[in-house]
């Protein structure tokens, strides 16, 4: 198995590994398999192999920027990137240049990360199968015949097959942790604010986030451990102090108090997917001080997304409807007739919803939920019966979408496969600023049952 970005930083520093043979490797499995996958939109081959020359020197000299320096990580197409295209999967952007990198972008740069390119998303990042893009649709290394999730469904899948050793992707309803347990990889949703979205192309601005797709909970860790903190550039940054992450995976969680969140979250699950929980369920009472069952009242409104959507293609919708894929379009149509006052009475409420979410831990320190309540269905049936799309995706969506409204960080971690070898996450969430909870509890979960250890037999072609 390919080591992990805490692994491979080690022998990065230390001269064991170049960082032009891991750019070199990445690339070579990109042009086999994203012909495969289509993960990938564009592939920035010979920027990345000189950067990761620069990286190489610059260690060599002693200047090691930190753990992601010389590793080889990629973006989601919604992300801008300095002078290389950033298309949001759509015709309407298909040649869009920006002239600045994204906050998340310079902060990468800044620690020596090498960029692979740009990874294939649902257009525009408006839902979560990645089926829906003017570049054609992302498959799944675990079969190919299903879909990898949305909307970071190229950056999860291209990390499951190892094309990367890590990715950037954006969450406005579930769009990292989704596709991570669609693919068998770990996604984190920080807090709303922990990581500027400055330069991000905009889904819903009260509710985009952006978070790391890794192999890993340690790796998840040390890729937010960059990307976090305070931008003044972005009016919804938070000035929060950023914890050590990768430090405090090695707390001890028997410190922890678990709710298990019944109502609503469990409700119709799949049977392999509840009996994966469950499982997982087990294994947590043996780590966690304290295991119980808890109930939430869930917000399930998504009319501000409706309109924040339609507000920022307005425009773009009257002047060239013709260039967004048809589905696409009638999504954004859907915030067209919500009229400002409503807009306002809706961010009100959602102050007062996040304002009172931290009462959700008054009495536990972390709520556990399945990711998605199905495992990836299969792409045939959805181009077949486009009518059960959105439906789908809204079942897909259904557990992680939640913990937007209330900016909850949350990640998912690997813990089951279906019997057609399918994977299954689980949704680990915890109070505004406890991303260290959350991981800590992760990381415990995946030492204690491997599950993340597992790679499509695609990784090893």
């Amino acid at each position: 198995m390919e080591k992990t970005i805490l692994e491979i930083s080690d022998d990065l520093r230390h001269g064991k590994v170049s960082p032009i043979d891991l750019t070199q490797h990445c690339l070579a499995k990109i042009e086999k398999l994203n012909p495969v996958l289509n993960a990938f939109i564009t592939v920035t081959g010979e920027a990345a192999l000189a950067e990761a020359r620069a990286a190489e020197e610059e260690i060599r000299r002693g200047n090691w920027r930190g753990p992601l320096h010389g590793v080889p990580i990629a973006l989601k197409d919604i992300i801008d990137t300095a002078r290389v295209r950033t298309t949001a999967a759509s015709g309407l952007f298909k040649d869009r240049v920006p002239g600045n990198d994204a906050e998340v972008v310079r902060r990468l740069r800044s620690g020596g990360a090498v960029l692979l390119g740009k990874q294939n998303l649902h257009e525009f990042a408006y839902g979560g199968s990645s089926l829906i893009s003017y570049f054609g649709e992302v498959r799944n290394p675990w079969n190919t015949a299903h879909i990898a999730g949305g909307s970071s469904g190229g950056s999860a899948s291209a990390v499951a097959a190892g094309l990367c050793y890590g990715a950037i992707g954006t969450d406005t309803a579930g769009s990292v942790r989704e596709p991570a347990s669609q693919c068998g990889v770990v996604g984190l949703k920080p807090t709303y604010g922990r990581v500027s979205v400055k330069g991000v192309i905009p889904l819903s601005r009260s509710f985009d986030h952006v978070g790391p797709i890794t192999k890993t909970t340690a790796d998840a860790a040390v890729m937010v451990q960059v990307i976090a903190g305070y931008d003044e550039q972005d009016p919804n940054s938070a000035n929060v102090q950023v914890d050590d992450y990768v430090a405090g995976l090695r707390e001890d969680p028997k410190a922890l108090r678990i709710g298990i969140a019944r109502n609503f979250f469990f409700e119709e699950l799949d049977p392999e997917v509840a009996l994966a929980v469950e499982g997982a369920i087990n294994t947590l009472k043996k780590l966690a001080g304290e295991v119980r069952d808890v109930e939430l009242t869930v917000p399930t409104d998504r009319r501000l997304q409706s309109a924040e959507s339609y507000a920022y293609h307005a425009e773009f919708v009257k002047q060239s409807p013709d260039l967004y894929q048809q589905e696409t379009l009638r999504r954004i149509r859907s915030g067209e007739g919500i009229t400002g006052s409503e807009i306002g009475e809706l961010h009100k409420e959602l102050a007062r919803t996040r304002g009172e979410a931290n009462r959700i831990f008054d009495d536990v320190d972390l709520v556990v939920t399945p990711t998605t309540p199905i495992p990836a269905p299969g792409i045939d049936e959805l181009k077949e019966h486009p009518e059960l799309l959105r439906p789908k995706e809204l079942i897909l969506l259904r557990n992680t979408r939640p913990f937007n409204v209330w900016g909850l960080p949350a990640i998912s971690v690997p813990c089951g496969f279906t019997k057609a070898g399918l994977p299954i996450g689980l949704q680990i969430a915890g109070a505004h600023w406890a991303e260290s909870k959350v991981l800590r509890m992760a990381h415990a979960y995946e030492q204690a049952t491997q599950w993340s250890m597992r790679r499509p037999e695609l990784a090893s072609a």
